[in-house]
């Protein structure tokens, strides 16, 4: 199945990624990003176990490693030194079945971690939560990770979304030390669940898009934090998560597709949109006859249902994680123009 429009159009890969068949891939709550590094490899988080997947792109596994993270909400790849290095992002909660799929009890104030790790699974640092006043009142829960790399002539400064507790965004130098915090004040508004951040290198100076998802649009900032625009209500619903490739933004909207932008910031259409199926009771799942939450039934080939992760490979090649019971893992291959 094809999907797409002039020369964005994609061969739709349901069911991409093959996690071996057991429960705790099949009752897991997916929720988590996913990223390709130089060799092509592609990462994700696996939906019920703590361990983070490495499979090729065909979808074959090709190695596992364990960590101690509640959930691999938001992977950023980097290069250090010549090595690529994968920053995860644990949101600090996971939506468990024995709990019926809500949050474990009594975890409110469980704080969430943002540690980088070797490809080999070797940890090689961890940020530590800004010691700001809000957090004497609200948990550090965040979401994403966004480097200003040094190989690309940056300084190495780190920016931690914290999109589900604070709605801030942080900023690190490249030794981890806290440097500043920003709010969305300083430009259009406060954030509201400011989801995923990107650096975007498509243009002659590059810029930290910030995916306020809950306000249904981007805020834009120099990368020493100084506010520069806003743009997207009229178009979008819930960014969640970007990538770029050549001088296309591809966008993840929660509700249900993939949008993509141009290096202006101008609409270009959408992949797979299935917007009302995000109004349907129970989404991303299905709400049974008892009035449990199950896997969703709703899943069709070539029509999004909660896209999350999104990553994309050398050969502009789309994958994308899906948010809910069992996930949903799709590649979208790029066809020949």
């Amino acid at each position: 199945m094809r999907i797409g429009f002039d020369s964005h159009t994609y061969e739709w890969v349901e069911d991409w990624a093959r996690i071996p068949d057991d429960a705790a891939h099949r009752e897991g709550w997916a929720h988590h990003g996913i990223v390709s590094t130089t060799e092509n490899t592609l990462i994700v988080f696996h939906p019920g176990k703590s361990s983070v997947l490495v499979f090729n792109q065909e979808g074959g596994l090709t190695g596992s490693w364990p960590t101690d993270l509640a959930e691999g909400h938001g992977l950023t790849l980097c290069r250090e030194e010549g090595e690529e290095r994968l920053w995860v992002v644990d949101n600090g909660s996971k939506k468990l079945k024995r709990h019926g799929y809500d949050n474990p009890p009594g975890n409110d104030q469980i704080s969430g971690r943002v540690v980088k790790f070797s490809l080999e699974g070797q940890l090689l640092c961890e940020l530590q939560r800004p010691l700001l006043s809000v957090y004497e009142r609200t948990r550090f829960s965040p979401t994403a990770v966004a480097v200003n790399e040094e190989s690309y002539g940056g300084n190495g400064d780190v920016w931690v979304a914290d999109g589900y507790g604070a709605y801030l965004v942080h900023r690190f130098d490249r030794e981890g030390h806290y440097l500043s915090t920003l709010s969305g004040e300083e430009g259009a508004g406060r954030f509201d669940c400011p989801h995923g951040i990107v650096i975007d290198r498509r243009k002659s100076e590059p810029e930290l898009y910030v995916a306020d998802r809950s306000n249904g649009r981007f805020q834009v900032y120099d990368l020493d934090g100084s506010f520069k625009r806003v743009f997207g209500h009229e178009f979008l619903t819930t960014p969640s998560a970007m990538v770029t490739f050549e001088d296309v933004m591809v966008v993840a909207e929660l509700r249900a597709r993939l949008t993509l932008l141009d290096a202006q910031d101008r609409l270009l259409g959408y992949l797979g949109d299935n917007e009302a199926v995000s109004y349907l009771d129970g989404w991303p799942n299905t709400v049974d006859e008892r009035g449990q939450i199950v896997p969703s039934d709703r899943l069709k080939p070539g029509k999004f249902n909660s896209p999350h992760g999104l990553g994309v490979d050398h050969e502009g090649n789309l994958y994308v994680s899906e948010w809910l019971i069992g996930g949903r893992y799709i590649k979208l291959a790029r066809c020949p123009v």
